[in-house]
Order: structure tokens, then sequence, then C-alpha cells
């Protein structure tokens, strides 16, 4: 009988981040959804990129947040700008910690400390054409099912309306 098991059973943990990313994400997390946005982790988007987080408003926006850890985790990542293609509004989320004046003022900000986050500026819009809505929108709609049912198996019991 195996008492330790080294895999990871959580198919919602990636493991690819770091405890400090995980808090920024988390606080973030508890914004978005008390903003009534639809949240995803971890979203690949059709150009091979990953979206630290991906989110649908009521009103059918999507917003790409991208997650920034250190001044060197920004300096380093010079992917960000293909991440507009696949969203009306960019963001980046980070600490207390990493100086706010590093992040290039045509985006969104938010402040996280792991238990809530504040917005710190707005991020513009810039409207995605009715294809690429069409085809992010069904992405983060196939994912978030695929990964319910994920959970719901690796729990081993149904989920049901009320759990939702």
């Amino acid at each position: 009988m195996t008492i330790l098991s080294v895999y990871n059973n959580n198919p919602l943990i990636d493991g690819r981040q770091s405890d400090r990313a995980m808090m920024v994400r988390r606080g973030t997390q508890i914004l978005l959804h008390e903003m009534r946005h639809a949240v995803l982790p971890e979203l690949p988007l059709a150009s091979g990129r990953r979206a630290d987080l991906i989110t649908l408003s009521e009103k059918g926006e999507v917003w790409i947040i991208e997650i920034k850890t250190s001044i060197e985790d920004f300096r380093v990542d010079r992917k960000w700008p293909e991440y507009r293609l696949h969203c009306d509004r960019l963001f980046f989320a980070t600490h207390k910690d990493v100086p706010l004046e590093i992040f290039p003022e045509e985006c969104g900000l938010f402040l996280s400390d792991g238990y809530g986050a504040h917005m710190i500026r707005e991020a513009p819009e810039h409207r995605m054409a009715p294809a690429t809505r069409k085809s992010v929108t069904l992405n983060f709609s196939r994912a978030a099912a695929q990964r319910l049912m994920m959970a719901e198996w690796a729990s081993g019991k149904p989920f049901t309306v009320d759990d939702v």
C-alpha cells in the first residue's frame, strides 16, 4: 500500500507557478470573482502562449491578467504584448514588493496580497475582432467544462448545481 504519492492528483494544479505567483493569483481571482467575472488560470491560447489568468465578464468582455512577481520576472518577459490579440483588456497583477512604476501605462494593474486585490489602474479597451472573440470564448468554455469534469473525477463525487 502506497503511503506517499509523488504525483499531483489535483487536476487544477500544474505545479509550474511559484508560491508567490500563486499568492498573487489567489488574491486577484478573489477580486475578479467579486467583480462577477468567470476566471480560468493557465489557459493555452491559439498563439501557443498561455494566459496566467483569463476572465469573461458579465458583458462578455475578455480580460487577460499576466502575473509578475519580481522586477526580473517582468524584464525577461517580452511576450506579453502578444496577449492583446486574445483579449479586450490586458492587465498585470503583482504584489507589494514589486515597484508598480515598472508596468506599462497602456495596461491595467492589480495589486494582490493573496487575500484579495485592488485594481490600481484600469486597462484601456481594445476590442477583439468577432472571429477572435468567438474562438477565445469557445476555448474558454471548453477548457472550463473539461476542468470541471476532471475536478469531479478527482474528487470521486459528482458535483451538483448547489456546488457551483
